[in-house]
C-alpha cells in the first residue's frame, strides 16, 4: 500500500485503488445515521452479538433490531393482504363485466328478466337476485314471473330511506316481500335502488345470501351501483321510456 492510501488493483491492470479503511467506514456511518435503519436486513445478517450489560442497563442494539424485525414483519403482512385484497377486487370485477355483457346481449325484454333473475346469481356468486317495483295500490302482488315481485306504494323508501340509492345488511331475516318465498334462507341483503323512468314507479335490485356475513353496512357499493345504472338503462330503452 502507498503513502497515499492507496493499492495496486491484483487483475494486472497497474490501476490504483483506494483503501477503505476502520476511520471511513466510521465517518461514513456518522454521516449517514439511519444507515442501518434504512437497512435492517443487513443489521440482521451481521448477527450483532449483544454486549455484556450491567444489571438495570437495556441493550439499544438489541431493542432497535427487535423493533426493526417487528415492523418488517408488519410490512410483510400488510403486504400480503393489499396482494389478496388486490386479488379478490379483480375477481370481483370481472364477474360484474361478465353480468354487465349478459344483461346486455338479452335478445328481449323477458330474457333480460330471466338472466337477472336466473342468471346472474351464478355469475356473481351470489345465492338469490331478484326484481322488485313499485306499483298503485290496485296492482296485483303477484307477476307471472320467477324472481319478480310488486310491492306497495312507498315500500322502497321505507326501507332503503328517501332518495338512498341502496341498503346494505348483514345477519338479518331475508322479508317476504323482496324475496318471495326464498325469503326464509336469506340472512344478509343488499337493496340497490332503480329508477328506470321519471314517468314510471322505483324499482329495486335485491340481492340476498345464505351466509349472514356475505353482505354488510361497510361493504363498497361502486361496482353494485354500476350494474344497477346498466340494468336500469337497458330496462329503459327496452320499454322505450324516457329518463
Amino acid at each position: 500500500m502507498s503513502g497515499d492510501g492507496t493499492i495496486t488493483a491484483p487483475d494486472g491492470s497497474g490501476r490504483q485503488v483506494k483503501v477503505i479503511t476502520a476511520d471511513d467506514v466510521v465517518a461514513y456511518l456518522k454521516a449517514h445515521p439511519t444507515f442501518f435503519a434504512d437497512h435492517p436486513e443487513l443489521a440482521e445478517q451481521l448477527a450483532l452479538m449483544p454486549r455484556p450489560q450491567g444489571p438495570g442497563v437495556i441493550d439499544m442494539q438489541q431493542a432497535i433490531l427487535k423493533r426493526l424485525r417487528s415492523e418488517i414483519d408488519k410490512l410483510k403482512n400488510e403486504r400480503t393482504e393489499i396482494i389478496a385484497n388486490s386479488k379478490q377486487n379483480q375477481i370481483v370485477q370481472n364477474r360484474i363485466q361478465a353480468a354487465v355483457i349478459s344483461i346486455i346481449q338479452a335478445t328481449t325484454f323477458e330474457k333480460m328478466i330471466f338472466v337477472v333473475t336466473h342468471e346472474l346469481p351464478e355469475l356473481l356468486d351470489v345465492d338469490f337476485i331478484t326484481l322488485a317495483i313499485e306499483a298503485n295500490a290496485d296492482a296485483p302482488k303477484k307477476v307471472p314471473v320467477r324472481g319478480v315481485y310488486v310491492l306497495a306504494p312507498g315500500a322502497i323508501d321505507a326501507a332503503l330511506g328517501p332518495e338512498k340509492h341502496a341498503r346494505l345488511r348483514s345477519t338479518i331475516a331475508g322479508e317476504e316481500a323482496f324475496f318471495g318465498d326464498v325469503a326464509r334462507f336469506v340472512q344478509s341483503d343488499v337493496l340497490m335502488r332503480l329508477k328506470v323512468s321519471s314517468g314510471s314507479p322505483d324499482a329495486v335490485m335485491c340481492f340476498g345470501s345464505r351466509n349472514p356475513e356475505a353482505f354488510g353496512p361497510e361493504m363498497a357499493t361502486e361496482l353494485l351501483f354500476f350494474l344497477a345504472k346498466v340494468l336500469e338503462n337497458t330496462m329503459r330503452a327496452w320499454l322505450d321510456l324516457p329518463e
